[in-house]
C-alpha cells in the first residue's frame, strides 16, 4: 500500500480557481467520508490554507484512488474535471513524504519559511483523526513531517525575518502606503490568519485597530490583546467607511463585501482612499472591487509577488533545510521498513519456535534431562536465525530487503497470519 498526494497550490493553478477547491472546516467531514469511501483509499487527511488544497492518502492502487480523489474534488468544488486537472500534481510513497516535509519545513509556501504552515499542517492531521480517517501509515507520516518542520526552524535561519501570511499582508500594507501610523485599520475576521495580522498591527503605531467577527467574544479577546476595539459585522459598511485600511482573512465560504455595497461606501469618501488586503481564500472581496474609484485592492497573487522580493537573505537557508529533510525522510523511511519487517521475523521465529517445541515434546520420554534438550535447541535456534534475522532488519527499506523478505516468506512458507 502507497503513500500518496494529490493537490493543487498557489504556483500550479490561478487563485480563481485554488480558491473554488478550498476546503473549509465546515465541509471536512464529508469530504473525508467520501474520500475513505473509495475502496482503493483507505486513509485521508486533507491539507487546505490560503495555498494550497493537497489530498494525502493510503491507496491500495495508485491510479484508480488518483481517480477517486480526483472525482471527489470535482464533486466539492463543483468544478468539471477540465476546469482543474491539468494543474494537479501528485506523488507517491518517498517523493510524498518528501513533498509533506517541504511543505511543513516552508519551502513550498508563498512566503518561504513560513512559520503558519507547521500548526496548519499539525492541525490538518488532527482533524482527520478526530473524523476517523486516519491511521498509523498517515500517523507515522504526519507525525515525522511535524518532528522536521520544528527540527528545521530550530536549527537553521529559514524562519528569520516575515515568514508568516499574515505579517507579510501587514508589511505589503506599509509598503504601499509608506507607513501605518495614524492610520485607522480593520481587520476583517479573528481567525488565525486574521489574528497574525491584528498581532503584526500592534507594533506598526496605527491609530485604531477595529476587528469585526462574527463571534464577538472571540474579536474581544482579540482586541483586548492589542488594545483595540470591537465593531459588529452587521455594522461592516459603516466600520469601513471610516477606516483607512481592510484587511480580511476569514474563512468564509462566500464573498464577505460585495462590489456594490463597497461602490456605496465609497461614494459618501470621494476623497479617501481605501486600501484593502484580502489574503483569504476563498477571497472575502468580491475582485471587481479592484475597479472602484479611491479602492486598491491586494490579494494573494500579490502577496506572493511581494514576499518573493523578500525572499534573497532565506534563499541561503534551503540548502540547509533540504539537508535537514533528507535526514528525516530517510528516519521516517526506516522506522516504517523496520515496522514492516518486524512481524515476519516474529512469524518465522514463532514458526521455528513451534517445531522446536515439538521435537523436544517428541523426544521428552527418551531423554533423561528435559531441561538440558530445551535450553540445548533454544540455544541452537537462536545462533542460527540471529544472523538472517539482522540481515533482513538492515536491508529492510531496500529492494533487496524486499527479495530477501519475499525469499523467506516463500522458502519457509511463512504464515504472518497465524
Amino acid at each position: 500500500m502507497s503513500v500518496v498526494v494529490i493537490g493543487l497550490n498557489h504556483r500550479s493553478v490561478p487563485l480563481d480557481v485554488l480558491e473554488q477547491m478550498s476546503i473549509s472546516d465546515d465541509e471536512l467531514p464529508k469530504v473525508l467520508t467520501d474520500l475513505t469511501a473509495s475502496p482503493d483509499v483507505s486513509e485521508a487527511v486533507v491539507v487546505s490554507t490560503c495555498n494550497r488544497t493537497e489530498i494525502y492518502a493510503r491507496a491500495e492502487r495508485f491510479h484508480p484512488a488518483f481517480g477517486d480523489i480526483r472525482d471527489v474534488l470535482s464533486r466539492h468544488s463543483g468544478l468539471p474535471l477540465d476546469a482543474f486537472a491539468e494543474h494537479l500534481y501528485a506523488h507517491y510513497d518517498d517523493d510524498a513524504a518528501r513533498h509533506l516535509f517541504s511543505v511543513t519545513c516552508g519551502l513550498d509556501s508563498a512566503v518561504l519559511g513560513e512559520t503558519e504552515i507547521l500548526g496548519q499542517v499539525r492541525r490538518a492531521f488532527e482533524q482527520s483523526q478526530d473524523n476517523d480517517a486516519c491511521g498509523v501509515g498517515l500517523t507515522d507520516l504526519f507525525t515525522a513531517s511535524c518532528t522536521a518542520g520544528r527540527k528545521v526552524r530550530a536549527n537553521t535561519g529559514i524562519a528569520r525575518n516575515i515568514t508568516s501570511v499574515s505579517r507579510a499582508a501587514v508589511a505589503m500594507a506599509t509598503a504601499n502606503l509608506g507607513t501605518l501610523e495614524g492610520r485607522a485599520i480593520c481587520v476583517l475576521g479573528a481567525g488565525e490568519m486574521s489574528e497574525g495580522m491584528t498581532v503584526s498591527l500592534r507594533d506598526a503605531g496605527t491609530r485604531e485597530i477595529v476587528i469585526s467577527n462574527r463571534t464577538v467574544e472571540r474579536a474581544q479577546g482579540l482586541a483586548e490583546r492589542v488594545g483595540g476595539v470591537v465593531a459588529p459585522l452587521s455594522e461592516l459598511s459603516n466600520t469601513i467607511a471610516n477606516v483607512d485600511v481592510l484587511l480580511t482573512g476569514t474563512g468564509a465560504n462566500s464573498l464577505m463585501i460585495e462590489h456594490d455595497a463597497l461602490v456605496d461606501v465609497m461614494a459618501d469618501r470621494p476623497d479617501r482612499p481605501l486600501l484593502i488586503v484580502d489574503i483569504a481564500v476563498p477571497r472575502d472581496v468580491d475582485p471587481a472591487c479592484a475597479d472602484i474609484d479611491g479602492v486598491t485592492l491586494l490579494d494573494m497573487e500579490d502577496l506572493t509577488a511581494f514576499a518573493e522580493a523578500g525572499r534573497a537573505e532565506r534563499r541561503n537557508e534551503i540548502a540547509a533545510v533540504r539537508a535537514v529533510i533528507d535526514d528525516e525522510v530517510a528516519r521516517f523511511k526506516a522506522a516504517v521498513a523496520g515496522r514492516q519487517v518486524e512481524p515476519l521475523v516474529a512469524a518465522f521465529r514463532r514458526q521455528v519456535e513451534e517445531l522446536r517445541q515439538a521435537e523436544v515434546a517428541r523426544l521428552g520420554a527418551t531423554v533423561a534431562d528435559g531441561d538440558q534438550v530445551d535450553a540445548a535447541t533454544r540455544a541452537i535456534m537462536n545462533k542460527l536465525l540471529h544472523a538472517p534475522m539482522a540481515e533482513l532488519r538492515e536491508a529492510a527499506g531496500t529492494p533487496r530487503g524486499e527479495r530477501l523478505a519475499e525469499a523467506l516468506r516463500e522458502l519457509f512458507d511463512v504464515d504472518l497470519d497465524s
